[in-house]
């Protein structure tokens, strides 16, 4: 009985080898009448092309709870602000998600190619951007120019259902107020309590107790405190940040703060420091201290990746990546086209500006403390909020920034 068996298991192996030189099929008949699925066949190519060709329907998409969203980064499409997603594109496309009851993903693409290969490829639902001049047989022109696949009709048909003339305009006036209105709702507290008395604010045993922690002078953290919230514990943003240095929740979750915490005194200043820890050491590349923490306070109001980019750009166009005057230049001109899609980019779009006003004021607001603390008097006139109109601010003419808006040929990627 066993030479039977083993004779069969002989034979089955000669007949897979055999049939794996000749002409691919589907599977073979053992010699008792049993039927063996070939691996490598051709009905598995076949499946495997079906699930390649294979779209998801409106239904899988509701059923899978999440709607991928294609899409540029830019001013009007998507961007980063201070941890909140933004852009007229994706608000508008945030609440198709809404109303199709699907949480809405966001992959950001290098260009219209990769938004049109993805698309085709089944990687995404919907390319939300304005694609007005893409004529491609296999694409839908649905709401605001955006493009769904021709198979995804039902997909195409709830969107058309859904939109109405002028969302576009309404979200974009909502996102306007949003960023128009106050960053941070706060009561605004002496900015300084007594230059006599060595006092800057009620929370300075905090900032003394946690100055190396952060590895910081303790007056430079209570001119961040004051930037941050006027030495409001109570204070608060739209965007969800909280306590005297107004950390995001998701930001409290990695310090380990509890979010029941979050505007205590105490606690929030600890976490900070912290946070100024962590974001110092991502930056150990830069050799002075001093230029280190410029870059972490940059990077505490604008995100660490989006000073990385302004870091990279700095280096390409002649710049140190490791002065902040030379990187704060770059961290305005993110906004500009020409650099947020640049090779050397990886985040696309910032609003550099607020970013650039941050570091300076709080720099500003360290050296009148100094003084005052220093020389025993009251700080005469306070530092007064700082704006920079990008649109007039130029970049320094060299023959590669030359070269680069001569050709146009750069565009922005993220990995």
């Amino acid at each position: 009985m066993l030479w039977r068996v083993s004779k069969y298991f002989f034979v089955v192996i000669s007949l897979i080898i055999i049939y794996g030189c000749k002409e691919r099929q589907t599977s073979i008949e053992t010699p008792w009448g049993a039927t063996v699925e070939m691996e490598g066949t051709e009905k598995d190519d076949a499946d495997t092309a079906s699930s390649a060709d294979a779209h998801y329907s409106l239904e899988d998409i509701q059923q899978g709870g999440e709607m991928i969203m294609l899409t540029l980064s830019g001013p009007e499409t998507y961007y980063d602000y201070h941890g909140k997603s933004m852009g007229a594109h994706y608000l508008l496309c945030e609440k198709l998600a809404e109303h199709l009851h699907v949480k809405l993903r966001v992959d950001v693409c290098r260009d219209t190619t990769e938004m049109l290969k993805r698309l085709s490829d089944g990687e995404g639902d919907i390319i939300a951007y304005p694609m007005t001049g893409a004529k491609r047989a296999d694409f839908v022109s649905c709401a605001a120019g955006w493009l769904t696949r021709k198979d995804s009709k039902d997909l195409t048909a709830a969107i058309t259902a859904w939109y109405k003339s002028g969302m576009m305009a309404e979200v974009k006036k909502e996102e306007q107020v949003l960023l128009s209105m106050p960053t941070v709702t706060r009561r605004i507290y002496p900015v300084m309590l007594s230059a006599t008395k060595g006092q800057i604010s009620s929370y300075d045993i905090f900032f003394r107790k946690y100055a190396a922690v952060a590895g910081m002078d303790w007056v430079m953290m209570a001119a961040q405190c004051y930037q941050e919230s006027c030495f409001d514990p109570k204070a608060h943003s739209w965007a969800g940040a909280c306590g005297l240095m107004q950390i995001m929740p998701a930001t409290a979750d990695h310090l380990a703060l509890p979010r029941g915490q979050m505007y205590e005194p105490e606690p929030n200043i600890a976490a900070a420091a912290r946070y100024m820890r962590e974001l110092q050491g991502l930056f150990r590349d830069v050799a002075n201290p001093v230029e280190r923490q410029k870059f972490a306070l940059a990077a505490y109001n604008g995100g660490y990746h989006h000073i990385r980019d302004a870091m990279a750009l700095a280096g390409k166009y002649g710049g140190s990546a490791q002065r902040w005057n030379d990187v704060r230049r770059y961290v305005l001109l993110l906004a500009d086209s020409r650099y947020y899609r640049d090779a050397v980019v990886r985040n696309g779009y910032m609003r550099g500006s607020e970013t650039a006003a941050y570091v300076d004021m709080i720099m500003e607001r360290y050296a009148s403390y100094r003084d005052a603390l220093h020389s025993g008097k009251k700080i005469v006139s306070s530092v007064k909020q700082k704006s920079y109109d990008v649109e007039n601010f130029k970049a320094p003419e060299t023959s590669s920034a030359a070269a680069h808006r001569a050709a146009k040929k750069n565009k922005w990627r993220k990995d």
